[in-house]
């Protein structure tokens, strides 16, 4: 028959380790959120300055042209 003990520390192994791959997961899901928070807030800031260069692209496409 199965010990007890041996029964109850392979439940609290197993608990430990599903604790520390939530928290790695929760870890991950956070830093996931704050790059793309920082992706959109880079993207306003560059908005502005690519439709400038594009204004500026088909200004001197037609002075070429």
């Amino acid at each position: 028959m199965v010990d007890v003990d041996w029964v109850l520390a392979s439940v609290g192994i197993a608990f430990v380790g599903m604790l520390v791959l939530a928290y790695g997961s929760f870890r991950v899901f956070v830093g996931v959120q704050r790059l793309g928070h920082e992706l959109e807030r880079t993207r306003r800031r560059l908005e502005p300055k690519q439709a400038a260069l594009a204004d500026e692209l088909r200004a001197l496409q037609r002075i070429h042209d």
